[in-house]
């Protein structure tokens, strides 16, 4: 399947699918996509490196698969289990009728098989975008078994043998750098770094998004944001909470400059603030700004 014929072919399909990418983000979709490689995704949150898996599916009409990334996540979560309970109930209705051998081959079968994201994302054979979003979340140990998932894109299950994808997803890895990355897996993936867009780009990002807010109203919005996120803040707005604090303005009739948007904005910092601490700094730098 050809994801992208082109950058420029990928800027335009993600953009009608509502993602305004710029030039790096549309060539590293294109050869994700042209070259089979996984595509890195690093950078702050809330910055579009999720949304970018997303919008990607959501081009092509393809079945989004996602690994949500923890600590503490294991190969039963990320690949398969057995249903254990399932087996049980089974074992227990064969004991007096048929043999263990009989018994074995049957519970070892598809019946009982649980497939998670990264073996469901392999078996699947029709267009699929598997996201494994933030990865930097995991152990090192998860590591080595994407490693292994993402080199054949095969996994191997020893009552069934290896499952081999006829059809290979289009996989987005996303990090927010909490923790370094093996280089190893940095290898095997196209890197791309994403971070908060320039004040021009962030308000055309709004516009399409709100179309109906004044241009005045976002440019104000978007200041504001720009000087938020230069604070030692607990979690910086991302694009995403710039987008709702505008929707927000213009739910509440504040959308332009003359109908009190600053009085507006500061009842509804809440939006795209979400500590308390961070509160109490960004209503000083509202009145500043």
């Amino acid at each position: 399947m050809t994801w992208f014929a082109s950058p420029d072919d990928a800027a335009v399909r993600l953009g009608e699918a509502g993602y305004l990418a710029d030039d790096a983000t549309a060539t590293s979709a294109f050869l994700s996509g042209e070259l089979g490689k996984p595509l890195l995704v690093e950078g702050p949150a809330g910055v579009g490196k999720t949304e970018l898996a997303k919008v990607v599916a959501r081009a092509h009409g393809a079945e989004l698969v996602r690994l949500q990334c923890y600590e503490g996540l294991d190969e039963a979560r990320a690949l398969y289990e057995w249903n254990y309970k399932k087996q049980l109930l089974r074992i227990q209705a064969g004991a007096e009728d048929e043999g263990w051998a009989a018994t074995q081959d049957d519970i070892f079968s598809e019946e009982f098989l649980l497939t998670r994201p990264l073996l469901t994302a392999i078996r699947r054979t029709g267009p699929t975008v598997l996201l494994v979003d933030e990865v930097d979340k995991t152990d090192v140990e998860v590591e080595g078994l994407l490693l292994e998932v993402l080199s054949d894109f095969a996994v191997t299950v020893p009552e069934l043998g290896t499952i081999t994808a006829t059809r290979r997803p289009y996989v987005v890895l996303t990090s927010n750098a909490s923790r370094d990355l093996s280089e190893a897996v940095r290898r095997r993936c196209l890197f791309l770094h994403l971070d908060h867009p320039t004040p021009e780009r962030e308000r055309e990002i709004v516009l399409s998004h709100v179309p109906d807010a004044e241009e005045g109203l976002v440019r104000r919005v978007v200041e504001v944001v720009g000087r938020l996120r230069s604070l030692e803040l607990r979690k910086a707005p991302s694009i995403a909470e710039t987008v709702d604090w505008v929707r927000t303005l213009v739910a509440l009739q504040s959308g332009s400059l003359g109908d009190g948007a600053d009085a507006a904005m500061e009842r509804t910092l809440g939006v795209v603030v979400k500590h308390g601490s961070d509160l109490e700094a960004a209503a000083k730098e509202l009145a500043r700004a």
